[in-house]
């Protein structure tokens, strides 16, 4: 079982569903491989001004009975796309952190602390605290080519599922059964879904240990 989780680092809907994306690898431990992409928001996902960006964070952290409102300092003026973070993240990567802690951290400085993690050093030096990395080599591998080149590969990924709302989940098994939940941050369908497709990949497993595959063509 494979589960992919499709995110913007500075997304807040993204930072609300961390929760869930925590349970569900809890879970599934040893039993599922989970793995997140990043699926970067361009400027129409972004709020237009600051005022708009609280009234969004007014509505989520209320709709989930947060005891505490999202921070919006992190907001520039202007700004359509935020790639540091997001390059940082998946930067973090190359160095072997390729568990949630880089990007954890910078959603964590932006959403909680109101830090301007659109500005390269920002974001470098908040994961590379959070990761014991080499801030600089960070830095320079979050701005090479290659790195932008993978986000954006995995962004239109994210685009060819034909889906708008971030987070993504993309649930796989291994018979070829596919689930996708787009805008969820509650894991409990998610989990019965999961509880499903593991279901039916051990039906045919068990099938196929009694009878065989299927007959040649």
């Amino acid at each position: 079982m494979k589960i992919t989780l499709y995110l913007e680092v500075i997304s807040s809907w993204c930072y609300w569903a961390e929760p869930a994306w925590a349970d569900l690898k809890a879970r599934y431990e040893g039993r599922a491989e989970f793995g997140w992409k990043i699926a970067l928001m361009d400027a129409s996902g972004f709020p237009v001004s600051r005022e708009q960006c609280e009234w969004f964070y007014r509505r989520s952290g209320t709709g989930l009975r947060s005891s505490f409102m999202l921070n919006s300092d992190w907001y520039e003026e202007g700004v359509s796309e935020y790639p540091a973070p997001n390059f940082v993240a998946e930067a973090a990567k190359d160095f072997g952190i390729i568990d949630d802690r880089a990007r954890l951290a910078i959603a964590h400085a932006a959403l909680r602390e109101g830090k301007k993690v659109a500005r390269w050093e920002v974001s470098a030096e908040v994961a590379a605290r959070a990761t014991s990395l080499d801030a600089a080599k960070l830095l320079a591998r979050a701005r090479s080519p290659e790195v932008e080149a993978r986000a954006r590969a995995t962004t239109a990924e994210f685009h060819a599922l034909q889906v708008t709302q971030r987070p993504t989940f993309l649930l796989e098994n291994a018979i070829g059964d596919r689930a996708v939940f787009s805008g969820l941050a509650n894991a409990i369908p998610i989990a019965a879904t999961i509880d499903a497709m593991l279901a039916d990949a051990a039906a045919v497993a068990s099938y196929t240990v009694h009878f065989g595959g299927p007959p040649p063509k």
